[in-house]
């Protein structure tokens, strides 16, 4: 195995415990593994990189987001710092194909200049390599080392030690159900009625080795009547492939017994109905969670002080808060902000995310951070509860270049704690060529209007106040001359 050469015996045998033999078999590569098929982004299999919008400086950083997601990943999995390093330095292209991936996710966040934050980045790639973890196992640093070559897969001549045969057994059996012919020949009812809404045969192969079940689902029973429910909603045909993608149980809920008295449980804790196509494409997980598990979400967020109808709003937007751990997430977090002197309802309403972030890991080095840099406790709380989001941020692609230029900047520091989504803009596009064009013509403008302003606004303003200047200068140079 190419991929592990590198890695010393001890290190293997740490990470894949059990002796066993294996031999090579060359699968085809599937043309659609991987399914990024964005206008706006576009990575191919053949591992060309389309990016048309996106500056290079803001790729670049992009690009160390995507590393650190997959260095944290491949530890997780059981590597060393090092030997993640050391695959990371092989794996540019793979690390191309993440950032396209980002792009087909959130282009409408790109067309607006706002960068994504460190915590979407990290929940758009973290569910995708784990697919892809499912498929290729073992085999899966190959794959991110040689991308877009095919690896070999293992197919074991010996036993194999795992912990876990009966349901390496089962994913067996799953996939080559939805893969092979039915009793009548060609491929099953259920696996063609999938290709007709826009899912192809290996993305239906990857839900069902992450959820073997799926394979036996009939399609009149279970599948076909779920799909036609969420259609009824309002949900794109094109939205569904990415729903079933993220939650394939939602085909094995009963509508009259679960899903629908679920989603009325939820509305009359405030989701709002109407947007339930929205809240569905969002965490359709929201649907298979038992209401214990509901309500010990709702029960903190009153804990917390927000009405109904907050909890509400809370819900429909941020429907994932749902999955975060109330012990080991959100009153941790929510105790750390307090601290701050940030106002939780507040922070919650604007951004119930932030409750879900890792104390140690992101909380406190962003706190550090701006204390270093002069900004008392009090501003620090006066920020996020303005800008919430603050504190998802990466610091060295994100806080740290933004605060640097920000020095070169005609602002006193008090104008970040007056308008601190000045770091939710790209440095690039908006902040830097905005500000050149204030500095060029010799007028002041709000770091708020330069940032916040359309294109045509920000346009007015300055126009406007480039002739409030010409003018006052030209009634001055005519009193000094009489």
């Amino acid at each position: 195995m190419k991929a592990f050469c590198a890695i010393q015996s001890s290190e293997f045998s740490s990470i894949f415990p059990g002796t066993f033999s294996i031999t090579r078999s060359r699968p085809t590569f599937p043309d659609k593994l991987f399914f990024c098929q964005a206008k706006f982004a576009e990575s191919r299999v053949d591992g060309s990189l389309s990016l048309r919008v996106v500056s290079p400086t803001l790729l670049a950083a992009e690009k160390e987001e995507a590393k650190a997601v997959l260095t944290l990943f491949l530890k997780k999995q059981g590597l060393s710092k090092a030997v993640a390093a050391r695959i990371i330095n092989k794996s540019d292209l793979f690390i191309d194909h993440l950032v396209s991936r980002l792009h087909s996710v959130h282009k409408s966040r790109y067309l607006v200049g706002r960068e994504l934050t460190t915590l979407e980045i990290r929940d758009a790639l973290i569910p995708y390599l784990e697919t892809l973890h499912e498929e290729y196992g073992n085999i899966l640093v190959e794959l991110v080392e040689n991308f877009p070559n095919a690896p070999a897969k293992e197919r074991p001549v010996a036993q194999v030690s795992s912990s876990h045969p009966t349901v390496d057994s089962k994913k067996l059996k799953a996939v080559s159900r939805v893969s092979e012919a039915g009793p009548e020949g060609g491929l099953r009812p259920q696996v063609l009625y999938l290709k007709e809404l826009g899912m192809d045969l290996e993305q239906i192969k990857l839900i069902t080795r992450r959820f073997p079940a799926f394979a036996y689902y009939s399609l009149e029973g279970k599948i076909k009547p779920v799909v036609e429910f969420l259609l009824d909603l309002g949900v794109p045909k094109s939205d569904i492939p990415i729903i079933l993608t993220k939650r394939p149980q939602l085909c094995g809920i009963s509508l009259s017994e679960n899903l629908i008295p679920t989603m009325v449980f939820l509305e009359e804790l405030g989701v709002d109905k109407a947007q339930w196509a929205k809240v569905i494409y969002r965490f359709p997980a929201l649907l298979t969670f038992s209401r214990q598990k509901l309500m010990s979400t709702v029960d903190f967020l009153c804990e917390m002080g927000l009405s109904g109808e907050s909890i509400g709003k809370i819900l429909t937007r941020c429907p994932n808060i749902t999955s975060y751990s109330v012990e080991d997430k959100l009153r941790p977090a929510a105790e750390y902000f307090r601290s701050l002197g940030v106002d939780i309802p507040v922070l919650l309403h604007r951004c119930p995310q932030c409750l879900g972030l890792s104390i140690e890991a992101n909380l406190k080095p962003v706190t550090e951070f701006f204390i270093e840099r002069g900004f008392s406790m009090e501003e620090i709380g006066t920020m996020l509860s303005r800008y919430g989001a603050l504190y998802t941020f990466s610091l060295k692609e994100n806080l740290i270049p933004k605060w640097e230029f920000f020095l070169t900047m005609d602002y006193d520091r008090s104008e970040l704690v007056k308008f601190p989504q000045y770091f939710s803009y790209s440095l690039e596009e908006r902040i830097k060529p905005r500000y050149a064009r204030v500095k060029e013509s010799g007028v002041t403008v709000l770091l708020n209007q330069v940032l916040s302003l359309s294109g045509r606004d920000f346009d007015k303003t300055l126009n406007k106040k480039i002739k409030k200047m010409l003018s006052e200068k030209s009634s001055t140079d005519s009193n000094c001359k009489e």
